[in-house]
């Protein structure tokens, strides 16, 4: 028993006491403090510094695309997956962008022109179900790409985003033009 207990006679209730501190001997040493790690250090100790470690753990475009839900279609290619999250990187590098379906719908309502780029790994599905009716009834055009995960990274958040809506031409409009022609060529009605 760590604590030795005696009980009070008047009051029947245990009185704890703590035990008595450890004397060092002569010939013991004392114990080493641990020593604060900056962040960096904890990067490199971790082994979060090896980028080519990391690159060869993510996952191909291919497997990323056998995750992706029922609804995820136009599906951007893999050179429009690319060009989609540097576009979003720019465009939040420039505050013009939107993250998360709360957002996007609150922008839509205010009437914001752009493009909005899905993630097409969300589930459950109803979290964003809504968004495609959406954005057609508002006339902005939409692609899906395959991970929110890539997504929310290029976003430059931590956590995954299941949408964004780059607001303006501005940020690129090479880039902007390009996937804008690629999501109006898509006719939701084809499937049927």
């Amino acid at each position: 028993c760590r604590y030795t207990t005696i009980l009070k006679p008047s009051l029947h209730q245990p009185i704890k006491h703590p035990p008595t501190p450890h004397k060092m001997s002569d010939t013991e040493e004392p114990k080493a403090k641990k020593q604060k790690l900056s962040k960096k250090e904890r990067k490199k100790s971790i082994g979060g510094d090896d980028k080519e470690e990391t690159s060869a753990d993510a996952p191909s475009y291919e497997e990323r695309c056998e995750a992706i839900n029922i609804l995820a279609s136009p599906l951007a290619s893999k050179k429009s997956t690319k060009k989609a999250h540097k576009l979003v990187r720019k465009a939040t590098q420039s505050k013009s962008l939107r993250r998360g379906v709360k957002e996007l719908v609150k922008g839509l309502r205010k009437g914001d022109k752009g493009i909005a780029i899905l993630a097409g790994d969300v589930f459950p599905i109803d979290v964003m179900s809504h968004l495609p009716i959406l954005l057609e009834e508002h006339n902005v055009p939409y692609l899906f790409v395959p991970s929110k995960r890539d997504l929310g990274a290029a976003a430059c958040t931590k956590r995954p985003t299941s949408c964004v809506l780059v607001k303006d031409k501005k940020v690129d409009k090479e880039l902007f033009d390009l996937l804008v022609e690629e999501a109006k060529a898509y006719d939701p009605n084809s499937k049927n």
